[in-house]
């Protein structure tokens, strides 16, 4: 059976940015995109393809794709299951079909282009109505700092709604993680909490500002006037 996803994909393979797609996205060793490999499509060209094709994608060409040893093929079947997702609003059967094979692949949504395209469109607009706890297990699993980011950036979603308490919740869970990648997502999604209500961030780093990680405290206080920013960073 033609997987046409993938077809059109490796079409528009460009081999002479592969090296320079290796570098951004950390594969050599010891690195966090260790052994990844890259047919040298750029995002703009893999959502074209999508946006072609996802209407006549079905889940056996999904797996294929999401479990490709290449990234760019990994990155189009999650693009192309949000927008089955999105567009199956009425059918709440498919939605659900959708979530169980985005949560049974997590071990292939390994960087962070792959978590942070893909997260928050799928599970946190599946969980706006929901119980949330598994965001919790995501961030608390230490399975993968994949699985964690997801935790962290799928409440995206729920910012965006003014809901801001699993931001938090989840930021305190991942607060002194050692890992960059996931104190980065920590200090983003606090300062986009931050955007809808300043007070509620304040209150959350007056306690924890002086140690935490200062990765993620910049992150959050991006947008903070400088006199505040020099406050916090200062630690005093």
């Amino acid at each position: 059976m033609m997987n046409r996803l993938k077809e059109e994909m490796i079409a528009r393979a460009e081999p002479e940015q592969v090296p320079g797609l290796a570098r951004f996205f950390k594969t050599g060793p010891g690195q966090y995109g260790f052994g990844d490999k890259f047919l040298g499509i750029k995002v703009p060209v893999t959502r074209g393809v999508v946006k072609e094709c996802w209407q006549g994608t079905g889940f056996q060409e999904l797996e294929e794709c999401v479990t490709s040893e290449y990234h760019e093929l990994r990155l189009a079947a999650l693009l192309a299951l949000v927008q089955i997702f999105a567009h199956a609003k009425k059918d709440p059967a498919l939605q659900r079909r959708c979530i169980d094979f985005y949560l049974s692949h997590t071990a292939y949504i390994n960087n962070w282009d792959l978590v942070d395209l893909s997260c928050y469109p799928l599970l946190g607009e599946w969980l706006l109505d929901k119980d949330r706890s598994v965001l919790y297990d995501l961030a608390r699993s230490g399975a993968t700092i994949w699985e964690q980011r997801i935790g962290m950036v799928s409440t995206m979603t729920f910012i965006r709604h003014g809901q801001l308490q699993d931001t938090f919740a989840i930021a305190d869970i991942l607060l002194h993680h050692s890992h960059d990648l996931i104190q980065k997502a920590v200090g983003w999604l606090l300062r986009e909490a931050g955007k809808r209500d300043k007070a509620a961030l304040t209150a959350f780093l007056e306690p924890r500002f002086r140690t935490m990680p200062r990765t993620a405290l910049r992150y959050a206080i991006e947008k903070f006037p400088e006199a505040e920013r020099q406050y916090y960073l200062k630690g005093e």
